[in-house]
């Protein structure tokens, strides 16, 4: 029988990097280059209980920047304004199942961390936002090699959605 693990600490690292770009605007620059998952495509895949080449093939196609949206808070802006709160913001899971599976063989565990959760919000001082976790942080914690260099990737995985998003790259995520 493995060994129980009953905690594991590790130190997050917040990158929250301010966007020159109006709220909506950067919203939807985001959410183009990281498409919605296409939960009929992906099921169909698995009702014909396809090979996982075509798995592979089929996020090359939908994850143009390697990262698909599988969920999205919507903007919660309407609900808090009820309590006197107008700042927008939205939150979002983006990750990519075929990265998240070379972890996965190794901890299922490691699904706390992926898909990655973001947010696009107004800052509380002005101007607009885009915050993530630096994915290694997390994934170091595990104590498997395997599964920190697929956390590295994802930094620079990261790294690069933030550079063809045309945003600040925190140095962090390509050290």
């Amino acid at each position: 029988m493995g060994q129980q693990r009953a905690e594991r600490s590790y130190q997050a690292r917040c990158l929250d990097i301010s966007i020159d770009r109006p709220f909506e605007d950067f919203r939807q620059q985001y959410e183009q280059a990281v498409p919605a998952y296409d939960t009929a495509a992906f099921n169909a895949l698995v009702a014909r209980d396809a090979p996982w080449d075509d798995v592979l093939a089929l996020m090359r196609e939908r994850a143009p920047h390697d990262f698909l949206l599988y969920w999205s808070s919507g903007d919660l802006q309407p609900m808090m304004k009820l309590a006197g709160d107008p700042l927008r913001c939205v939150e979002y899971l983006m990750g990519n199942h075929t990265t998240a599976e070379r972890m996965f063989r190794h901890d299922p565990a490691v699904m706390l961390y992926a898909p990655l959760r973001t947010v696009i919000s107004d800052g509380p001082d002005g101007g607009v936002r885009f915050i993530i976790e630096q994915p290694s942080r997390a994934l170091g914690s595990f104590g498997v090699d395997a599964i920190h260099e697929v956390g590295v990737e994802l930094d620079r995985k990261v790294a690069a959605l933030l550079a063809h998003l045309r945003v600040p790259v925190p140095a962090h995520l390509s050290e």
